[in-house]
């Protein structure tokens, strides 16, 4: 973990209420696909916890989410203006401990940190099959980015107005190892539904590097830290 100063490159809205934000600076600390990194947002106490979609040796691909007014803020940003980031939060997915074919299951905002996955597991030689879940049409990203990597890619929304009407969880077909990050309902709809993978949760938290404790939740092992022992964890640890 450190804390570098980042120059926004680019700072757009791609879906309803989502922006992708593109950011310069030192992303050494990023080591693995599902880690996350804290955002200092000007005038606001509380860092901002985001996900990796991307990163490269000096750049840093975010998508986030208006939700408040932190995040509010953030969208309002423009490029050239800097941001202070603490880099390489979490523990991240392990592509060596993935099958040959695993899905990849993403929900609403769950789904950035799976295009770096995709994009490991694709340099791995492995065979990721992409399935994403939003509430409608004007919610979905990155579909097609998914597509450009040469892996099947399909689409469930909620009221039906893009690809399969329904939940995520219907696009699973026979596949048994999930590698999924979203919503906790949609966690554990998954995880009833698949025999192994590793499940990335979403939780509010105050340092982002297990120091406050208020990320904590029961895992089958005793009391875990979501931003320190995770966000990532393997199926057979979860309890609901």
């Amino acid at each position: 973990m450190q804390e570098c100063e980042f120059k926004i490159l680019e700072n757009k809205m791609i879906a309803k209420e989502v922006f992708l934000m593109k950011l310069d600076g030192d992303c050494s600390e990023f080591t693995a696909p599902g880690q996350f990194c804290e955002i200092k947002i000007p005038g606001k106490y509380l860092r901002r916890p985001i996900s990796v979609c991307d990163v490269s040796e000096n750049t840093l691909t975010l998508i986030y989410k208006v939700l408040g007014e932190g995040t509010e803020e953030l969208s309002c940003m423009e490029e050239g203006e800097y941001l202070s980031i603490l880099t390489g939060l979490g523990n991240g997915y392990s592509v060596e401990d993935a099958p040959k074919n695993p899905v990849l299951c993403g929900g609403g905002v769950g789904v950035p940190p799976l295009y770096y996955l995709c994009k490991k597991l694709v340099e791995a030689g492995k065979h990721p099959y992409v399935a994403l879940g939003f509430r409608s049409k004007e919610d979905v990203f990155f579909e097609e980015e998914f597509r450009t990597l040469g892996v099947p890619v399909n689409v469930a929304t909620e009221d039906g107005s893009h690809g399969q009407k329904g939940f995520v969880t219907a696009l699973l077909g026979n596949h048994n190892y999930a590698m999924v990050c979203g919503p906790e309902p949609m966690l554990r709809a998954v995880h009833e539904k698949v025999e192994g993978g590793q499940f990335s949760f979403e939780e509010r938290m105050g340092c982002g590097f297990g120091a406050c404790m208020g990320c904590s939740r029961k895992m089958k092992s005793g009391m875990k830290r979501i931003c320190k022992d995770g966000p990532v964890f393997a199926w057979e640890e979860i309890e609901w």
